[in-house]
């Protein structure tokens, strides 16, 4: 197998794995907090201690994942763009 059907293959197989993670977990954690909904901050004796809300994640600790942000649009501008004919006897 020559290196660029190789390259092509891998680069398939992982677009195809990231589409079928975003189908069945839209969500991930936040990049941010690391999905617990806030920062963690320390005290002056070095404890650790809840910090703020998370601004990003709105202290939910999740995000939509990019494909399925990508993907949500795409459906978004496709259902507005079409305009499927009613059959006739149908109001």
């Amino acid at each position: 197998m020559t290196p660029i059907l190789l390259a092509i293959a891998c680069l398939t197989l992982v677009t195809l794995s990231y589409g079928w993670l975003c189908a069945a977990s839209p969500f991930g954690d936040c990049r941010k907090c690391r999905g617990w909904g806030f920062a963690m901050k320390t005290d002056r004796k070095g404890r650790q201690k809840r910090g703020k809300d998370c601004r990003r994640c709105k202290a939910t600790g999740k995000r939509i994942r990019t494909g399925r942000w990508l993907y949500n649009r795409w459906a978004r501008i496709y259902r507005a763009g079409t305009d499927t004919p009613r059959p006739k006897g149908i109001r």
